[in-house]
């Protein structure tokens, strides 16, 4: 993930998706399971190659046809022998990455924002929490398949407030006083950690406390920086 302002290329920390369903990555592909921040898999040289070699001539290449483009730029990229592949490129925040990604910004986002609209991004260095980010995604039984809605949330008060858990709702509706499925993805389990492990045991001990009908999640993210 990268913010362009149609000059300067700003990266964010990275992140790895889990696109398989099931555990090991097995199963068919979806929109995404869970993922982690930053990923030991891109290091600063690679992330320089990243930079110079996927987004560089994107931003430089439109610029040539006359096309300034402002905002995020999300590559989701193949890395095999230190060499990363595109496999396609959206124009917003990614889904899970940005949820494990934007609670380690230390920066204030809107300020970030600005600065790219005004063309003045050189001007900007994020700053990063050192926390690692777990990310699980929990879905509706059947996902990506066929699957049913209005599934009471149980337990989402029970979740106390705290400033390294947060709970980002994808597919629900509130329903009188409670809160109901209404998609295959539901739920955004999120926990930063010291480390690795600490950020996914916090992560899996938050999940332990939501409960609705046919709730699946996989229980390897994060195995991989592991």
């Amino acid at each position: 993930l990268v913010f362009t302002d149609g000059n300067t290329i700003l990266p964010l920390v990275s992140s790895q998706d889990h696109k398989r369903v099931f555990d090991n990555d097995q199963g068919p592909n979806t929109g995404g399971m869970g993922a982690y921040s930053p990923a030991p898999l891109v290091t600063k040289d690679n992330l320089d190659s990243i930079i110079g070699h996927v987004f560089g001539p994107v931003v430089s290449g439109l610029k040539r046809e006359g096309k300034i483009y402002k905002g995020l730029l999300y590559g989701g990229l193949m890395i095999k022998d230190n060499i990363a592949y595109v496999l396609e490129f959206n124009v917003r925040f990614g889904d899970p990455e940005t949820q494990a990604i934007l609670p380690k910004l230390k920066s204030d986002l809107v300020e970030v924002m600005l600065k790219t609209i005004d063309g003045k991004l050189d001007t900007v260095n994020l700053q990063w929490d050192d926390d690692f980010c777990v990310c699980v995604v929990l879905t509706s039984g059947g996902y990506p398949g066929a699957y049913e809605k209005g599934k009471l949330i149980k337990g989402l008060d029970g979740l106390a407030p705290a400033k390294d858990v947060f709970v980002f709702h994808a597919g629900t509706k509130k329903q009188a006083d409670s809160v109901v499925t209404s998609g295959g993805r539901v739920l955004n389990v999120v926990a930063l950690g010291k480390g690795i492990k600490d950020a996914q045991e916090k992560a899996y001990k938050a999940i332990s406390s939501i409960k609705f009908d046919n709730m699946f999640y996989r229980r390897d993210i994060a195995n991989k920086a592991l």
